[in-house]
């Protein structure tokens, strides 16, 4: 599959993170779906390989390596047909860990960065809350400080990975009276004490944990402020790009699996007397839907691209999550169509797929959401800019 953005070394990347997942992680994906648990050791699995240190700096442990080389990584998690999986990995590594490399001082990230990287300690980004959604500047949470701690109070939910993490990157309001102005960035250790977490009961992402999580009076040390006080806004703001693009490409990836599945299956199927790859109502809806794929497809890399080299892609990146999402969704449900009466049974990985893939429209900022922020840059020419380094 060589193009004009991936090199050999990334295709030898591509097999050897795909023969990793078959080995060490497909034989244990119908447990952790069913037990809603993914067990610990997979992820220091992961972390061996340097999978987790792909887009992270050398100094912490990192390879510092190009975004085409998370793109495959993203990729070929989605081929595996456990949303959920993917999502806790890709959690840990593009949520969490992200703001920790951004905006962490060193000794944060000697603490929490470099064992995130091995995979000894698990994290989790801190954003929505309960009467929030996609509302980030409505948020209650507030962090206030006394001394040499702040006290952090409120309440987040559809946190991925907050059942089993070590640590909490949490949004808070450090000066609620200045609105989105009053927003800061913490890393919060799981020994802090007074943080609760119920695990929620989802359609699909059935193999991650996500929880509602409470924090009752903990007590934050000061020198976990990440960044400067009042730039959290502009930190989540300025990593919502990457969030956004990484749910395009996974988007892209589990349609083309799930196309790919059906037409095995079609290949296989036969109906009065032939098989079903050979009717051509079928047929035009399969190029239909090849061709959607890959037309996005081709714009995601175009953009992972340009975000790799330092453009602040915020219109583009909304555009990819809004298309690829709905893309995916569409082609999910057709080639669920397409299996009949077998796409329908649990027994059949589509079924699977079609639930997992509904939460693309949903999580990370929902359709609805973009289209205004997009809307605000196509019509009114409103500008975003990256937070001042």
């Amino acid at each position: 599959m060589m193009s004009r953005y991936f090199t050999e070394e990334h295709e030898l990347f591509r097999k050897s993170f795909k023969d990793f997942l078959q080995k060490e992680v497909v034989p244990h994906i119908e447990k952790w779906e069913n037990e809603g648990t993914i067990e610990r050791f997979i992820w220091e699995k992961f972390g061996e390989m340097g999978y987790f240190g792909l887009y992270q700096p050398e100094k912490f442990g990192g390879m510092d390596l190009d975004l085409f080389y998370t793109t495959i990584f993203l990729e070929e998690l989605q081929k595996i047909n456990s949303g959920g999986f993917a999502a806790a990995m890709w959690a840990h590594a593009y949520l969490a860990m992200t703001h920790l490399k951004a905006e962490a001082s060193d000794d944060l990230k000697e603490k929490y960065l470099s064992p995130a990287i091995e995979g000894s300690k698990i994290g989790c980004l801190c954003i929505s809350e309960p009467f929030g959604g996609s509302d980030v500047a409505g948020m209650k949470t507030t962090a206030i400080k006394y001394g040499d701690h702040y006290i952090l109070n409120g309440s987040k939910t559809f946190i991925t990975n907050g059942v089993y993490a070590d640590f909490y990157v949490v949004a808070a309001k450090t000066d609620p009276e200045k609105g989105n102005k009053g927003m800061s960035i913490f890393l919060v250790d799981k020994e802090f004490g007074g943080i609760s977490a119920n695990k929620l009961n989802k359609l699909g992402w059935r193999a991650s944990d996500t929880a509602e999580l409470a924090f009752d009076n903990v007590k934050v040390p000061a020198a976990y402020l990440m960044g400067e006080e009042g730039k959290g806004f502009n930190y989540i703001m300025q990593h919502f790009a990457l969030e956004r693009l990484i749910m395009g490409v996974n988007a892209h990836a589990r349609a083309e699996y799930a196309l790919e599945y059906a037409m095995g299956y079609m290949k296989e199927r036969e109906a009065f007397g032939k098989s079903l790859d050979k009717f051509q109502a079928l047929r035009h809806s399969v190029a239909e839907m090849a061709s959607e794929i890959e037309m996005v497809k081709e714009f995601n890399y175009s953009i992972v691209q340009r975000l790799n080299d330092g453009e602040y892609v915020v219109k583009e990146a909304s555009m990819s999550k809004l298309l690829a999402t709905k893309i995916a969704d569409d082609v999910i449900y057709k080639c669920l169509q397409l299996l009949g009466g077998y796409g329908y049974m649990e027994d059949y990985p589509m079924a699977r797929m079609f639930r997992d893939s509904r939460l693309g429209p949903i999580g990370g900022g929902t359709s609805e959401i973009l289209k205004e922020i997009i809307a605000k840059m196509v019509i009114d020419k409103k500008e975003y800019k990256p937070a001042a380094k």
